[in-house]
């Protein structure tokens, strides 16, 4: 396999907890891992412990436009990590950095996949004692049309396939009622050309309660409604286990990690951006080492599997 690039520059941990991954995920995965960054601040860092590095002299801050950084700054770490799977030195690339200057490099550098309208952000939504609920849009698209939530549909059933072995993953539209005579005329239409698109198990309507359970395996939206309950969710399980923590004493809590550890979204890795030409994993910005090593899992696991292929072939 060629390396999985990884952007050294992005994060809030950036770059000492990137760099302590990517060494961690080339140790214990055996995964061929090249960083991409600043050589002085990686070397202010610790060095890149004997990982290869594509040096870029820029660095696309949180802060920045995500379309107009991409233009500027062109020596950008998340731009040269494109550029490296485009052009066949790098598997794959993996960014705890800016997430639409991500998407952007990703989107003007490597391209889409023949057929492909628009990419979408899919998201894995822990589940305890199960697989994840795949999520997406979760911020790509904030407009979207029902021909652009069809393909999400196909592409998530595809990657719910790949990533989690699901036979014949099943795939939900979220709205405010599970009857089809509920919703956003986008909803309506939407829910219409489901029940018609073959090669996918479409179950229906799903609320927002379901994102969490075993309603589907798939739920499918525009990126601003599935950013917001994304991001509601965030806060909600955030403030549950603060507030858990804050009420027991602290030997009742041990029968409790392993269910925090799984909603711990370090745990995932990341999410996946569906649709562009090549596999380019999106890390939550507070990544830590272990967010990073689970990344490069991911990242490895879907170029074993040819997922980029496949969702060429779901959407033709």
């Amino acid at each position: 396999m060629l390396p999985i690039a990884v952007d050294a520059m992005g994060g809030d941990r950036a770059p000492g907890e990137i760099i302590a991954g990517a060494r961690q995920a080339a140790d214990e995965l055996g995964v061929p891992v090249v960083l991409v960054g600043r050589p002085d601040a990686i070397d202010a860092a610790g060095g890149p412990q004997g990982l290869d590095v594509i040096a870029a002299s820029e660095v696309i801050e949180m802060h920045d436009d995500p379309a107009h950084g991409v233009r500027r700054k062109k020596d950008a770490s998340l731009v040269r990590a494109a550029e490296a799977v485009r052009d066949g030195r790098a598997s794959a690339m993996i960014s705890a950095g800016n997430t639409g200057a991500t998407m952007a490099s990703a989107l003007l550098r490597m391209g889409r996949v023949k057929g492909v309208l628009r990419p979408a952000i899919a998201t894995p939504i822990p589940h305890p004692g199960h697989h994840p609920t795949v999520l997406l849009d979760a911020g790509a698209n904030a407009e979207c049309t029902p021909q652009y939530l069809v393909q999400f549909a196909q592409m998530g059933s595809v990657f719910a396939a790949r990533r989690y072995g699901i036979e014949r993953p099943r795939v939900a539209l979220l709205s405010i009622g599970e009857e089809d005579t509920k919703g956003t005329p986008l909803v309506k239409e939407t829910h219409a050309l489901l029940t018609k698109t073959p090669g996918i198990e479409f179950v229906g309507n799903v609320e927002g309660r379901d994102l969490i359970g075993d309603a589907a395996d798939v739920v499918v939206t525009d990126g601003f409604t599935g950013n917001v309950a994304l991001k509601t969710l965030e806060g909600a399980l955030k403030f549950l286990v603060g507030a858990i923590a804050a009420t027991l004493p602290a030997e009742s809590l041990a029968p409790l990690l392993p269910l925090a550890a799984d909603m711990d979204p370090d745990s995932h890795g990341g999410a996946v951006l569906l649709g562009v030409d090549g596999v380019c994993i999106i890390s939550h910005g507070s990544s830590t080492a272990r967010a990073i090593v689970n990344a490069v899992r991911v990242a490895s696991e879907m170029v074993a599997a040819d997922l980029v292929a496949d969702l060429g072939d779901a959407v033709a």
